[in-house]
């Protein structure tokens, strides 16, 4: 009997050119997080090429145990795991809140710690309470990690130091600009594997453009060893202090819902249906990387939602060919001469791009709200309160400035007040009650619906 698509084992060359170009499709999403919670920290150049080159190895071997699996790890499919974006408002709200900044990334790292292993444990019951997370509150919470990161985006545009005189300078608002430009050309008027990786193309032409203004910096490369390895607890040793781990519990059931909707959808992709015990699976995968992640300073790891769309592209289905992109992954941090690539990149280049990427995940989050049934008043008001509550950390940073600073961790995330915010009021209205109507109940998305999640 023929294996299954997904089982499938394809010629040398052809696996390992399908490979990179997931690693392509993904590598911009998967070094952001490491540059904006390094950049909060304060990191040396040294130090947030380690981190890069760190998130990059952690995403290796994440999507090996996701496509390959053990036991009953694994959905074994093509999966491309990678840091959540969901997990990056918490961690630098956790920096802000952090006395001595040297002690952030030991707490940020217990607290993936404790959310994986506990999100490991609760795989299974969460693969049956999906329906508490329909596509209201996880269209809700997408749309506010976007809108949470574009302000990302736009201080990088401005320049690497507020307390520069040329912060905010028309040289560098325009080479941010040319970048998003450069971008949006190459997502119109080219195809395939150029517009997937647009993004990627858009960061080396700006940065090209940016050495005759003095913009680029090439130190990271040249002081960068070829061949390292991501010591284990290179910034101390993790710590676990509650508030910490409480907010990056919520990241964390964020992170397994979004999990869930996408193995919903790509088990259609690829014929393969995902059924509880696949999704229980899965999930172990997601939270187990991510509770192994900080061993080796990485970040909590979840499914990358635009690899789903080049399997449906492409049509190669082969999980081996994502397990070969893993393994670029994991080459690639372990050296950080490649790692360090990234640290050369301007500024200005980067908030040119962010734009793209972070507007790119909110906008994924109103194409989920859409399907999710926003004529009825029941949902309207479920969306309309949870963002506003989520938005409130944005637009007013100093908002809870009157509660403890443990509190604070949690309720300056938007993505945390706007998450709970989202499951307590899909409850109370689609939930809780005898004279609910049946049709006012917003399902969880159902196997075949597409989803669009950008990382």
């Amino acid at each position: 009997m023929a294996a299954h698509p997904v089982d499938e084992k394809l010629p040398a060359l052809e696996m390992a050119t399908s490979g990179l170009q997931h690693v392509a499709a993904m590598y911009a999403g998967v070094v952001a997080p490491p540059l904006i919670v390094g950049a909060a920290v304060g990191l040396s150049t040294t130090d947030l090429t380690f981190l890069t080159g760190a998130c990059l190895f952690t995403a290796g071997l994440a999507t090996f145990l996701q496509t390959l699996g053990i036991w009953k790890i694994g959905a074994r499919l093509p999966f491309v795991n990678g840091v959540t974006f969901a997990g990056v408002a918490p961690m630098t709200a956790i920096v802000a809140s952090s006395h001595d900044k040297s002690d952030a990334l030991p707490v940020i790292f217990g607290a993936v710690i404790v959310a994986g292993l506990l999100g490991f444990l609760a795989a299974p019951f969460f693969s049956r309470a999906v329906r508490f997370f329909p596509p209201v509150v996880t269209g809700s919470v997408i749309t506010l990690i976007g809108v949470s990161l574009l302000p990302v985006a736009f201080g990088w545009a401005q320049g690497p130091d507020p307390k520069a005189g040329d912060y905010g300078s028309a040289a560098h608002l325009g080479l941010a600009a040319a970048t998003l430009v450069l971008v949006l050309l190459l997502r119109r008027f080219t195809r395939g594997f150029v517009k997937q990786i647009a993004v990627l193309l858009g960061l080396i032409a700006g940065t090209l453009v940016a050495i005759p203004f003095g913009a680029t910096d090439f130190g990271p490369v040249a002081d960068a060893d070829v061949v390292g390895f991501p010591t284990p607890f290179h910034f101390g040793a993790p710590q676990f202090q509650l508030a910490a781990v409480l907010s990056l519990c919520v990241v964390m059931v964020v992170s397994m819902t979004e999990s869930t909707a996408d193995m919903l959808a790509l088990g259609e992709i690829v014929e393969r249906p995902a059924d509880e015990r696949t999704i229980a699976a899965g999930l172990r995968a997601d939270t187990l990387g991510s509770a192994l992640s900080p061993l080796f300073n990485g970040f909590m790891c979840s499914a990358f939602a635009q690899n789903i769309g080049l399997v449906a592209m492409t049509r190669i289905r082969s999980r081996y060919v994502v397990a070969t992109g893993g393994g670029f992954l994991v080459l690639m941090g372990l050296c950080p001469t490649a790692a360090s690539l990234i640290a050369v990149v301007p500024r200005p280049v980067l908030g040119g791009a962010g734009i793209v990427l972070f507007g790119s995940v909110a906008a994924s989050g109103i194409q989920t709200l859409v399907r999710a049934g926003l004529d009825r008043d029941n949902n309207v008001l479920i969306v309309a309160v949870s963002l506003a509550v989520g938005i409130v950390p944005i637009t007013e940073p100093d908002f809870y400035h009157a509660f403890p600073e443990t509190a604070r961790i949690v309720l300056d995330s938007g993505i945390s007040t706007g998450c709970l915010t989202a499951v307590l009021l899909n409850l109370l209205f689609n939930h809780i009650g005898r004279g609910r109507e049946a049709h006012d109940v917003t399902h969880p998305m159902e196997a075949g619906e597409e989803i669009a999640v950008a990382h």
